[in-house]
């Protein structure tokens, strides 16, 4: 496990999944004492409503919404699913069939997002998968382009997780808007929130994903706002826990520590951000000055400052990762979720780039505990793992 700088393993892959915060950790051990049902009407049921109510106040508060409007679920990929199915399923049930319907995604989402529609499209809806520019954002005029009179729901991640991508969720929304103000528009925020302003208001979303376990709280929690005005169906059945959205009896102690998670995080946003930020400038540059004919995917101006995807000709990526994890670096060849699948990445493949870049692809995700000298030394075991490789070739 030790690299050729000494032996403390290097964890660079934030974007998959971030450490719990210590303060958050505590506080969510020390909720796991009341243990009580928040559903029950005695003293010790009710202390545990307190809990999870402040916990939901908090993150309201953080995207400056109403506390009803915070949906805890079981993470990013079950809000993903509620936020769309469920809409999907209470459409279904209204005068219009949902095959008179049109839908409307971009085709680098999250998997949990394309999955989503390429069930609502065999459910008879229309589905238009939008093509991202090079460095991976979506145009306004595409997606204005891509509207019609049937159009019923958006979904466009805020940042994307594998090349850093930033969409201009606001311009967005203000065209979905000015065409109907009926459009439902989602986003999955992703790791967006830790380093940009959250406030719906000024997104100008309809629905927003967010998932603990991508934001330094526990996973196994997450939540789906939902404004007020939005009405969804829930997906599972036998109680009438949030708000009817989610039946089952709620877990306190995660919605705590996912809470404290937030308020921390959101204390040192913008100095995090400029901290990364100069990181991974250090790191790009490292990396074009030992590995001449690399090339980062996404490289454009809206980018997250915590993501590095890069993609280098005649390398085997999972070769590569597995080299610098035996020298203590944990990185991605692509989002986690696909870990295991196919050998190229879908996301780069739709930016229409060379086909290597998609089949080559390494993520470099950064965070709290990251510093220059971990970048430093991991752009040198990458060069040296290269090296390697194409030696054994």
């Amino acid at each position: 496990m030790a690299n050729m700088f000494g032996k403390k393993r290097i964890y660079l892959d934030y974007a998959a999944a971030t450490p719990v915060l210590r303060v958050a950790l505590k506080a969510q051990t020390k909720a796991y004492k009341t243990y009580a049902n928040p559903s029950a009407i005695h003293k010790d049921g009710i202390d545990a409503t307190a809990l999870l109510e402040e916990s939901r106040k908090s993150i309201a508060l953080f995207l400056a919404c109403k506390s009803r409007e915070v949906v805890f679920v079981s993470g990013g990929t079950e809000s993903n699913n509620l936020a769309i199915l469920g809409f999907a399923q209470l459409f279904e049930k209204k005068d219009t069939l949902i095959k008179n319907s049109h839908w409307i995604t971009a085709k680098i989402e999250h998997p949990s997002t394309l999955e989503c529609f390429r069930r609502i499209e065999s459910m008879g809806a229309s589905v238009t998968y939008l093509k991202p520019n090079e460095d991976g954002s979506i145009n306004p005029s595409t997606l204005e382009d891509a509207l019609r009179k049937e159009t019923v729901f958006v979904s466009i991640g805020w940042a994307n997780s594998e090349i850093g991508v930033i969409q201009r969720i606001r311009k967005l929304a203000e065209v979905i808007k000015t065409k109907n103000k009926d459009i439902i528009f989602h986003t999955d925020a992703g790791q967006a929130p830790l380093y940009l302003s959250s406030i719906v208001q000024g997104l100008g979303v309809d629905l927003l994903t967010l998932d603990s376990g991508k934001m330094y709280g526990p996973r196994g929690v997450g939540v789906l706002y939902k404004k007020s005005s939005v009405n969804l169906a829930p997906l599972f059945y036998g109680g009438s826990q949030e708000y009817g959205l989610r039946p089952g009896s709620e877990n306190v102690s995660l919605a705590v520590g996912f809470s404290k998670a937030i308020e921390e995080m959101a204390s040192i946003r913008k100095t995090e951000a400029m901290r990364l930020e100069s990181i991974r400038e250090y790191f790009i540059k490292e990396v074009k000055s030992n590995i001449k004919e690399a090339v980062i995917n996404g490289e454009g101006k809206m980018v997250l400052p915590n993501i590095v995807s890069v993609s280098i000709p005649n390398i085997d990526n999972e070769y590569i990762a597995l080299a610098l994890d035996r020298a203590g670096i944990s990185i991605s060849t692509k989002s986690s979720c696909l870990e295991g699948e196919s050998d190229a990445s879908y996301v780069i493949e739709a930016l229409g780039v060379e086909k290597w870049r998609a089949q080559n692809a390494l993520r470099f995700s950064f965070g709290t505990e990251t510093s220059k000298k971990d970048v430093y030394i991991a752009s040198k075991e990458l060069n040296r793992s290269i090296r390697a490789y194409r030696n054994l070739t």
